[in-house]
């Protein structure tokens, strides 16, 4: 499999999403995070965009967000989440396993994806994910194996602090199994707001820690 080709490939899609501005309706607004949602190109659902301020700089908060040693003390959707392979210093497969949502309601579901960390101009920071193949990790009985669609993380210093970031998300994940659209549709902006504010917590414990 060309790893290098599929994250340049991922790279300039995530990329479009960051510079699309048209047909996004917010739906949510929660705990100072904003979810909007358009039309998938990738798959017959929505792609889902979480924005919220960090007060930190990208260059802190990106590793932040996707290293193992950091991602698994803070992401409370997570069972587990490990690097399966590093094809470079900004490349690796990873494989993330989630808890259940919602009661049970959408029983666990694990991916594996390659993430590229690819920086920009103007210290803007960003991660570029899609589910891969990956034979040493097939799934396993134990929970449901989903699909990720292109996503990523887009980490921009704010003009007029830039010692405080804007944090763009994108997901588009297929869950699997047989879920009700309408559950799908509330579980996935939920999703979005627990990251932003789960960032922001565990960076604020991080720095209060040190």
């Amino acid at each position: 499999m060309d790893y290098k080709k599929i994250a340049d490939e991922v790279s300039e899609k995530i990329l479009s999403y960051s510079q699309d501005t048209s047909g996004w309706r917010v739906i949510k607004v929660s705990k100072n995070v904003t979810v909007s949602s358009k039309p998938s190109k990738e798959y017959a659902g929505n792609i889902y965009r979480g924005e919220g301020i960090i007060k930190e700089v990208p260059s802190k908060i990106i590793p932040f967000m996707y290293l193992p040693e950091y991602r698994n003390k803070w992401d409370k959707a997570l069972q587990s989440y490990k690097l399966l392979e590093r094809i470079d210093q900004d490349t690796g497969i990873y494989h993330s396993v989630t808890h259940s949502y919602g009661m049970g309601l959408i029983s666990s579901r694990d991916f594996v994806d390659l993430l590229h960390v690819k920086p920009y101009p103007g210290d803007i920071l960003t991660t570029n994910s899609v589910s891969v193949e990956y034979s040493s990790c097939p799934p396993t009985p134990s929970c449901v194996r989903g699909y990720n669609n292109p996503c990523g993380y887009v980490c921009s210093p704010l003009p007029e602090n830039p010692e405080h970031s804007k944090l763009v998300v994108f997901i588009q994940p297929e869950l699997g199994g047989m879920l009700p659209g309408s559950l799908v549709e509330t579980a996935l902006p939920a999703t979005l707001i627990n990251l932003i504010t789960d960032t922001r917590a565990g960076l604020k414990s991080l720095k209060d820690h040190n």
